[in-house]
């Protein structure tokens, strides 16, 4: 059996972004079937957001909550919409053997999203989204990395190889 890798359905091509583009990259969406199967995934849209909609960001409220709001109209906080799409999906991770998350977005990114205070400052670039945050707390075993990292030959064999020793 291959092992099943979760991505980021922009990655592959899809047009679910906010902006109603995709974010292909070569080899997740033309190398990477070849090894593995692929469960495309991506919170907004399954969350049951539009496509387009307006774009949101991580907000440290002044409550010490960290929300994803709107950056052109701050009073939309959808943050409640995806944790409860988030809690829906512990039985699709648990079948799951890594992720490709989207770098830098409010839900997705790992390590790599921009923390905004409640005036649009960047309090923090290395935020991890939403979700990205929740798969990293309660799937310890999942191999979790994003798109920038494997745009290197050596990493996409690691990862690959990773893959490879998690299955054996």
């Amino acid at each position: 059996m291959r092992p099943r890798v979760g991505v980021s359905a922009c990655l592959l091509g899809q047009a679910v972004r906010y902006d109603g583009a995709s974010r292909p990259h070569a080899w997740i969406r033309d190398q990477l079937p070849k090894y593995v199967e692929i469960v495309p995934f991506y919170p907004e849209t399954e969350a049951g957001l539009g496509v387009p909609r307006p774009a949101v960001r991580l907000v440290h409220r002044d409550d010490g909550r960290i929300r994803v709001c709107g950056v052109d109209d701050p009073r939309l906080d959808v943050t409640d919409v995806l944790q409860q799409w988030i809690r829906q999906q512990t039985p699709e991770l648990q079948m799951l053997d890594a992720i490709i998350f989207k770098s830098r977005s409010p839900s997705c990114g790992l390590g790599s999203a921009c923390l905004f205070d409640c005036d649009g400052n960047v309090l923090q670039a290395d935020s991890s989204g939403v979700y990205a945050a929740w798969v990293q707390a309660g799937f310890p075993g999942l191999v979790l990395c994003d798109e920038v990292w494997l745009e290197e030959k050596s990493h996409q064999e690691l990862f690959l190889s990773g893959l490879q020793k998690k299955r054996d």
